[in-house]
């Protein structure tokens, strides 16, 4: 099987591009931030610069992780499905589960190797870049040379291969089960209570806030930390979630969208699994940005008002926060446009169908159109939801306010770069997929 794997990168490369691009901006991110713990660990260097490059890479390089693993999996995801087909075509011809299962996870695996391989320059230069940073806010001393070596290396490569294996064991596990005539009732149960977990997780550190003295500088981990685990709470159980939602807007779809917003509906109710890699970087993005700049924001303006000079740690945090946002912005909107495209994409045959029992392209449009406005609310409700939960502890602690006074412009500006990336994504894969004619677009995925 790990013949027929390589043999399947090589005959079909862009089938891989997804997970690819995934891999590599994944070893990217892992690789430049792990190359300020070689550079601490190089002889001559001070112990304050040391202690902020540690902080800074470890931080980062927990965020970094988990970004690629719900990056790689939501493209994973997509891959399996669309290969149901040929793994049912396998099954028929004897291949046994198992076998299936290493053949998938041993194209991950070389394709992961390949993305990490390719990540190793930007790393280097983007190592370069950061400790610059670090330089000119005067966190790390003048003197220090850059470093790039084996926890760089190790990380890069272990974080990215262990994240596509994992995530390719979980899909193919999934998707040949059926196959096998058997029903996968734990895995939905282990999902669930993984996402229970993640938001019990998640309260306990927006509730330990409150027990934290308002003028710890150490204060916004706790709220910070907890609307990431909120995040990634509502994230793992978005398909449930979704399907709720759904049950409750069937009748109101119906009456203001038509036969478009009635069959939107009812395409993502029957594929709530499958559209749960798009809701996953999207509840991510738009809670974990809420939350930090927000809370960034409200610590800022309290040191401002209280006269108090800023220290080395809370220069780190505010770096930290800065550039974690950053990462969360590119990193997830790649991760949810990526997504989008290879689900739509992946219609082409059912976009076919619809036209050839009368649907015009407008129509078809209009079904994808609403299915990407019911996923953005949806994201926006529970990302939302996520980001509150850590500001309002912190702010109440910090300043004796219930809301910060920063107002609702960069909730704003995250809402509307959601928005553009989801239904631009969705409205232009579906409108090139469209291009096909219907007969060819049928009989091409037959």
């Amino acid at each position: 099987m790990l013949f027929l794997a390589m043999r399947s990168v090589r005959k079909r490369p862009g089938r891989f591009l997804a997970t690819l691009l995934s891999a590599f901006l994944g070893a990217v991110i892992i690789m430049t931030f792990s190359s300020l713990h070689d550079t601490a660990a190089a002889p001559g260097v001070d112990e304050v610069s040391a202690e902020s490059m540690t902080v800074s890479a470890s931080v980062v390089g927990g965020y970094g992780s988990l970004l690629v693993f719900f990056a790689i999996a939501s493209t994973l995801t997509v891959d399996v499905r669309r290969r149901a087909e040929e793994i049912h075509l396998l099954r028929c011809t004897g291949a046994t589960p198992g076998q299936i299962t290493r053949m998938v996870v041993g194209e991950s695996a070389v394709v992961a190797l390949a993305g990490a391989v390719l990540a190793i320059g930007p790393a280097v230069l983007g190592g370069r870049l950061l400790l610059d940073l670090f330089k000119d806010s005067g966190q790390v001393a003048a003197d220090v040379a850059p470093a790039f070596g084996a926890m760089a290396l190790g990380s890069g490569f272990g974080i990215a291969v262990l994240a596509s294996v994992g995530a390719a064991f979980l899909a193919v596990r999934r998707a040949t089960r059926p196959a096998a005539g058997t029903r996968g009732p734990s895995l939905g149960r282990g999902r669930t209570l993984a996402g229970c977990a993640a938001l019990a997780a998640g309260a306990g550190g927006v509730l330990t806030t409150y027990a934290v003295d308002s003028t710890e500088e150490m204060l916004m981990a706790f709220p910070a930390y907890g609307a990431v685990l909120l995040s990634v709470g509502f994230a793992v159980l978005a398909p449930s979630l979704l399907g709720r939602l759904l049950h409750l807007l069937r009748g109101p779809l119906a009456a203001t969208g038509g036969a478009g917003g009635y069959l939107s509906a009812r395409n993502l109710h029957r594929r709530g699994a499958e559209l749960a890699g798009v809701l996953m970087p999207m509840i991510l993005f738009i809670g974990m940005a809420t939350a930090t700049l927000y809370i960034q924001g409200v610590e800022s303006d309290w040191a401002a008002a209280s006269g108090l000079d800023k220290t080395v740690d809370a220069k780190n945090v505010e770096t930290l926060n800065l550039v974690v946002v950053g990462i969360i912005v590119v990193f997830s909107c790649i991760m949810l446009v990526n997504s989008l495209y290879a689900a739509t994409s992946y219609r082409s045959r059912e976009f076919g169908q619809q036209r050839l029992a009368g649907a015009t392209p407008g129509q078809v449009l209009g079904v994808v159109g609403w299915e990407a406005v019911i996923l953005t609310l949806t994201g926006v409700v529970l990302g939302t939801a996520a980001g509150i939960a850590g500001i309002i502890p912190f702010t109440m602690v910090r300043t004796d306010h219930v809301l910060p006074g920063q107002g609702p412009a960069t909730w704003l500006v995250i809402i509307a770069l959601a928005t553009a990336a989801t239904l631009g994504t969705s409205l232009g894969t579906a409108r090139r997929t469209l291009r096909t004619p219907a007969v060819d677009a049928v009989t091409a995925a037959a």
